[in-house]
């Protein structure tokens, strides 16, 4: 945990889930320089908050713990940002309905006062989430951007001026920089392209041909990641009521691949981001025609998984948190997956040779066993004992 000291306030913050090895703060400069905009430090004057203020893709709730006072609305896409912001307000001694938490899924308010967006990782999530955002945005409504200057390209401005209106960009301080959008009501973005749908490659195992459906801001989503397309391929076949849980589950791919693989199973396909639990359940419901059980959860890893429950988990872990690159998660979701599984249960995992997993999963299970292997990824297995 860390304090964030603004104009605003003086405010302790942290990720989510708290882990006192992760040197990572809850915020960054870009964070500070909309702060630092919005009070009016650095130009003419404050920004009048007393609309509705919506906060778009804020990762770890400091803009929204920041500006509580003004009872703004969170739009994120991340369950453990949205727990951050929780905990944070907590913290802060600010309540909980302080802020209106909404995900990327929900509608969005009807009309929105001051639009505030944190640029994300992903050109198309931040295109979704200006196309869902326009019909609310009115010719008087304040749009301010912030990001890293990595973050924000020629394609991003593009993208505010085909969607929103006029744009342009601050001066970058501490290697962050605004982006300022003017709305133009006569502006017509059209509809927009997400979610993509798509055919899968031949090579592919029994998802074959079949359809995928990607809702922008998830891995790879104009195409199969390679690291996806790998591990179809060398799924185990098992048979008989299993219960499997897709880990991290993206798109839902593996998951309904072990489903078709396996009818008797039923899966549980688990993920952090509410748009690849969308993308998970569309994709499987379109393929996956029998009555075998599925369950679509947006949440915390294993975290609401019993103990001893689970025969298998399919895992391609995330190595990155947004733009710092750490193997935190992994080991969460390995430490979770030991807990989860039967005596006898299996964790198999993909990842880049590099990263070196097969270490970890020895030393939490004793055993771990390469499967298949080429010159850029591995795919694991591992018994729970």
């Amino acid at each position: 945990m860390n304090r964030l000291t603004t104009s605003w306030g003086a405010f302790d913050l942290a990720r989510f889930p708290e882990d006192p090895r992760d040197t990572l703060r809850a915020w960054d400069a870009a964070d500070e320089y909309l702060l630092r905009q919005l009070k009016g430090i650095d130009d003419a004057g404050p920004t009048d908050l007393t609309g509705t203020v919506a906060v778009v893709g804020d990762r770890w709730g400091a803009l929204a713990t920041s500006l509580g006072a003004h009872h703004p609305v969170q739009i994120a896409d991340s369950f453990l940002g949205r727990q951050a912001t929780r905990a944070n307000l907590a913290r802060n001694g600010i309540a909980a309905d302080a802020v209106r938490l909404l995900s990327a899924r929900d509608m969005p308010p009807e009309r929105i006062d001051v639009l505030l967006i944190r640029v994300p990782k992903s050109l198309a999530l931040l295109e979704d989430q200006l196309h869902r955002l326009a019909p609310a945005v009115h010719a008087d409504t304040v749009v301010i951007g912030t990001g890293m200057v990595t973050e924000i390209h020629t394609s991003t401005l593009k993208l505010f001026e085909r969607i929103l209106g006029p744009t342009r960009t601050s001066l970058a301080v501490k290697k962050a920089r605004l982006i300022f959008c003017t709305p133009d009501p006569e502006v017509a973005p059209g509809p927009s392209p997400w979610p993509l749908r798509y055919a899968l490659p031949a090579d592919v195992g029994v998802l074959a041909g079949r359809t995928v459906t990607n809702h922008a801001g998830i891995f790879c989503a104009e195409r199969l990641d390679i690291g996806t397309r790998f591990f179809l391929r060398s799924l185990p076949e098992r048979h008989g009521p299993d219960r499997v849980v897709d880990l991290g589950c993206g798109n839902g791919v593996i998951g309904t691949a072990a489903a078709l693989t396996n009818p008797e199973a039923s899966v549980t396909f688990i993920d952090e981001s509410f748009s690849a639990v969308a993308s998970a359940e569309a994709t499987y419901r379109e393929n996956v025609t029998s009555d075998a059980e599925a369950e679509f959860v947006v949440g915390d890893g294993l975290s609401g998984v019993p103990d001893g429950s689970v025969d298998l988990v399919l895992n391609n872990p995330p190595f990155h948190s947004h733009r710092a690159t750490t193997d935190t998660t992994a080991r969460r979701m390995f430490g979770e997956s030991r807990r989860a599984l039967r005596p006898g249960g299996e964790l198999w995992v993909v990842g880049n040779r590099h990263l070196g997993y097969h270490v970890r999963l020895r030393r939490l299970f004793g055993n771990c066993e390469v499967v298949a292997a080429d010159p850029k990824f591995v795919v694991l297995r591992a018994v729970r004992k």
